[in-house]
């Protein structure tokens, strides 16, 4: 029940076009502020305030929660919005696909063979290299105000130069640490 890549490619550019069209590019690192932003919220709720003066109603004493005029703390004080549904829907998404293809049953559990050729076979290893690896790449992502679905691939799509710079450079980084990382090939 795979899709293969050429699908899989068609079927996820029409979900971009459609996104562009209809609501607004695809971004989804943001959402992970946002996420944040109401963790903290709810242990302290001075974090984000009403404020008649913000061009959003909201405030935050937190700089980046009130960068842009407090959107991001417009975004914590309400959370039901198109951004955080999404990254919510691609989460059940991918569990909801994941149930279908049966990957969660335990002879699908595996570890790719280059992986195993590198770093051998350690759950607790793959499991922290994933998440350092998810670590630096969403902490560059808001460094760089965007990810690779809305710099990369919303940008290319709508003709931004920045979108090809940030691909350009995504590659640029990537290439060479994946040779550095994966030195023996399968």
């Amino acid at each position: 029940m795979a899709l293969s890549w050429k699908t899989g490619g068609v079927l996820l550019g029409v979900v971009f076009f459609l996104a562009v069209a209809l609501v607004k590019p695809i971004g989804v690192s943001t959402q992970f502020v946002i996420l944040d932003g109401i963790l903290w919220n709810a242990v302290d709720t001075s974090i984000v305030v009403e404020d008649a003066a913000s061009k959003t109603g909201f405030a935050s004493p937190n700089a980046y929660l009130d960068k842009s005029g407090g959107k991001y703390a417009a975004a914590v004080a309400d959370p039901v919005n198109y951004g955080f549904i999404f990254v919510l829907a691609i989460l059940i998404g991918a569990a909801v696909s994941g149930w279908l293809r049966g990957s969660f049953r335990a002879a699908h559990r595996f570890m790719p063979e280059v992986w195993l050729a590198n770093f051998g076979y350690s759950p607790v290893l793959r499991f922290t290299a994933a998440f350092v690896g998810g670590f630096l790449v969403l902490y560059g992502a808001r460094l760089a105000g965007g990810c690779t679905s809305g710099h990369m691939m919303s940008g290319i799509m709508q003709s931004a130069v920045s979108g090809y710079i940030f691909a350009a450079g995504a590659f640029l980084a990537a290439i060479p640490t994946a040779m550095l990382l994966y030195p023996r090939e399968v």
